[in-house]
């Protein structure tokens, strides 16, 4: 019996932004491995999901996890995941058709975020077909969680796919991707750790390259204070803040209102600044769901708290929000207010509670706060409580607030 092969072409949305994709260039290509990882974990969660409420028959005993396989010979590169899978109807819904109705004016906008900033492509629900910046075909093989039959999707990136029945799958989806002459470098291990390390390191699920685990540090920011301890706290530190010594405070909380926040941040011991090291870079790091969405973030924390090193997690950002949305955002200004209120009123609990470390802070990173007091207006007065002198009345060394000075 023949084999029953279908072909579709795609629909028109999606035609454009697969031209956009395949023909524009971009700043950051590494993006594609990022969206398909996310993508791959996505399918993993609702899979773990469904396994509470339903009952799996079909490949239960399969670990949930993202495997990648790297081929320089033959310059392919292979991205599995064990999840939820998809059905016939779901693969042609979800590859070969957009959810948009294709305004002019979100081609445009499209089109403008492929010229200046890759990270936008994923906003626009397009994330999958970031694959084609890499590839020169895709060849998805997918079959659903309910053990109903498999199926293998194939497209170039031009005008049609076509799709037909595949035997002999497991659960879950695997994305190969023969890549393109000037993207060989994406079929080499080095490569794939690289970006994983950058954008991956703390997806929930192992990923696995070539056979080795390679997000080994876990995201401890979402778990509780409570089952946390100091040694892992130290450690993570020391992961995130590139940094050999222990931290001088550190700050881990949540909150609900009026944003989901879960952030983990810490003050160093030293400051390299004014140790002539040359002016800071932020130092903490923005997050959605354990994605990484922004580096050495600039929008979430004022400059003058640039000297501060952890992570700022929110599931209310969009996924894959562009770095110049990010300075617009409504949401982003909600998070910078969340977090610079309640690090000031750590600290102000801190200086409370323990005036020698909190002279050691002041020492080193006072200059920090007398920068916030003389360009910030909104903390001036919040911040004025911090702010630490050497009066003629007391020992010399000895420090007092201006509080204090007054009485």
């Amino acid at each position: 019996m023949a084999e029953q092969v279908f072909t579709r072409e795609f629909q028109a949305e999606t035609r454009k932004v697969l031209d956009i994709v395949i023909n524009s260039l971009y700043t950051e290509r590494d993006i594609f491995v990022r969206e398909l990882i996310s993508n791959a974990a996505d399918a993993l969660e609702k899979f773990r999901h469904l396994s509470l409420v339903e009952k799996v028959e079909f490949d239960a005993h399969v670990p949930l996890e993202i495997t990648i396989d790297c081929d320089d010979k033959n310059h392919t590169l292979t991205i599995t995941d064990t999840g939820i899978g998809m059905s016939r109807e779901e693969l042609e819904t979800n590859l070969g058709t957009i959810a948009h109705s294709g305004s002019g004016q979100f081609w445009e906008q499209l089109a403008e975020a492929a010229k200046k900033d890759v990270n936008l492509i994923g906003q626009f629900g397009v994330g999958f077909y970031s694959a084609f910046m890499a590839a020169k075909k895709v060849v998805v093989l997918t079959r659903s969680w309910d053990g109903s039959e498999g199926w293998e999707w194939e497209s170039d990136g031009g005008g049609s796919y076509t799709i037909k029945p595949c035997e002999g799958l497991h659960r879950g989806t695997r994305i190969i991707l023969e890549l393109k002459d000037d993207a060989k470098q994406y079929a080499t291990k080095f490569a794939i750790e690289r970006i994983i390390k950058q954008y991956s390191s703390f997806v929930s699920f192992p990923i696995l390259v070539d056979g080795e685990k390679v997000n080994t540090v876990q995201a401890i920011w979402a778990r509780s204070r409570n089952e946390i301890t100091d040694k892992e706290y130290t450690e993570f530190y020391k992961f995130i803040g590139n940094a050999v010594d222990e931290p001088l405070y550190k700050l881990h909380f949540s909150a609900d209102a009026p944003l989901a926040i879960n952030a983990l941040i810490y003050v160093p011991r030293e400051n390299y600044e004014v140790m002539g090291m040359g002016r800071m870079q932020p130092g903490v790091n923005l997050y959605c769901q354990k994605v990484l969405i922004d580096q050495h973030s600039e929008n979430i924390l004022p400059e003058w708290l640039r000297f501060l090193k952890g992570v700022v997690d929110s599931e209310d950002l969009p996924l894959n929000i562009s770095r110049q949305a990010l300075q617009d955002n409504a949401l982003v200004f909600k998070l910078r207010k969340v977090l610079t209120k309640r690090f000031i009123k750590y600290l102000k609990e801190e200086a409370k509670k323990d005036p020698e470390t909190y002279a050691t802070f002041w020492k080193n990173f006072g200059i920090f706060i007398k920068e916030g007091v003389t360009t910030d207006f909104e903390y001036r007065e919040d911040l004025g409580d911090l702010l630490r002198f050497e009066s003629s009345q007391g020992e010399a060394g000895s420090l007092v607030s201006l509080a204090e000075y007054v009485e």
